[in-house]
Formats: structure tokens, C-alpha cells, sequence
């Protein structure tokens, strides 16, 4: 019976931290989405042009173009946000078909830190990554 009990507690408090980080990731998932429309708001306003956005192979193999035009978010060219205001990772594994097609990356929802979990040196606020392309652009 103690076993039982030992059991049911362990997994309502599993089931409680999941819950609270699945909690705070919505929650810095909303503040980068609002991050990213006062971005595409503010680099309309000011005339920045926006490029077409290219998905990179893994590996470095080759580029695929999209139908997205945007700003990349990365020096790499691995991460972009589209004119819309949508988050991508501009990497994936393209074949040669892909790279005469072309390739339609799906919109992900957007980090706070970009390449958090990557190597050292890999990962800049997001907040850094937009005053890179437009600087001044959050001075409210």
C-alpha cells in the first residue's frame, strides 16, 4: 500500500513540473512572438528590405530557396523571421530535388535564446539578433 501511495504522489508531482515547464516555455515562446511582430512593425516603418530566405543542408550541403522573404536572425543564415512576422530554422536536410524545386520550411514558434542548447558561442538573445539587423528599432 505504501509502494502505491509512493507511486501516485511521484507521478502527480511529474505531472505538476510538466505542466509548469510547458507553462513557462508558452509563456517565452509569447514574449518572442511579441518580440517578432514589434520587429517586422518597426523594420517596415524604418524601410528595411527584406531578402529571400535560403534553407541550408545539414552539413553545409547546399541551399534550397523558399518562398520566404524576411531577415536572417543568425550570421550562419540558420535561423530567419519572415515579413509576417514567423520564426524559422533555415536548416534541413534538402536533396537535390529540393534545391531545383525549391523548399517550404514549416514556421516555428520562436525562442528568447537563439540556438540555446548549441555550443558555446552559438547562442544570442533574440532580442541581440534584432538589434543586429535594426538597431535602435526597440528604443520605446
Amino acid at each position: 500500500m505504501r509502494d502505491e501511495q509512493w507511486a501516485r504522489q511521484r507521478a502527480e508531482a511529474v505531472r505538476l513540473q510538466g505542466e509548469r515547464l510547458q507553462a513557462r516555455q508558452d509563456a517565452e515562446h509569447g514574449r518572442a512572438e511579441g518580440l517578432l511582430r514589434e520587429f517586422v512593425a518597426a523594420a517596415r516603418a524604418a524601410g528595411l528590405t527584406p531578402v529571400p530566405l535560403r534553407v541550408l543542408g545539414y552539413g553545409g550541403r547546399g541551399t534550397a530557396r523558399t518562398p520566404l522573404e524576411g531577415w536572417y536572425l543568425r550570421v550562419d543564415r540558420t535561423a530567419g523571421i519572415s515579413t509576417d512576422g514567423d520564426f524559422y530554422v533555415l536548416t534541413a536536410p534538402i536533396g537535390l530535388l529540393d534545391r531545383v524545386r525549391g523548399f517550404r520550411p514549416e514556421p516555428r514558434r520562436p525562442p528568447l535564446l537563439l540556438g540555446a542548447g548549441g555550443k558555446d558561442g552559438d547562442t544570442i538573445p533574440l532580442v541581440d539578433a534584432l538589434e543586429r539587423l535594426l538597431p535602435g528599432w526597440s528604443a520605446g
